[in-house]
């Protein structure tokens, strides 16, 4: 789903991304764009299950000024992907694993990295390291 605006707030864009997101949106983000008369603008880009699309579509049309929404349904693929704990030297760290052709890669899931990181008062690359 993808619409164009041109006269909201930064603080509207930012709710109305949590509130998609929240609802079942699987992404959600902006692109900064120059619509007609050379006005600053943003395109919203919202991906989701087709079954999500009326839910969003409400929240898009009551959460911004927008008047229209564009849609095309697109393929992706996906790895199979699993969340696991992991011990490091500076606790347990969430991570998402992926395997690719045989290979095992893994992830930090940020939510739990930045736990880590204010717990022990370093940068998040610190607590991202601990994964490599």
């Amino acid at each position: 789903m993808e619409t164009n605006i041109d006269d909201c707030s930064g603080e509207m864009l930012g709710f109305v991304m949590e509130q998609l997101l929240d609802k079942g949106a699987l992404d959600v983000f902006f692109t900064s764009i120059f619509m007609k008369k050379n006005r600053p603008a943003y395109r919203l880009t919202v991906v989701c299950n087709g079954e999500k699309m009326d839910l969003l579509q409400k929240v898009i049309f009551t959460q911004t000024t927008t008047i229209g929404i564009r849609y095309r349904k697109e393929q992706r693929t996906v790895l199979k992907r699993q969340i696991k704990e992991i011990e490091t030297p500076l606790g347990k760290l969430q991570v998402k694993e992926v395997e690719i052709d045989g290979e095992k890669r893994c992830y930090p899931e940020y939510e739990s990295a930045k736990k880590l990181a204010l717990k022990h008062q370093c940068s998040l690359q610190e607590i991202y390291h601990l994964v490599k």
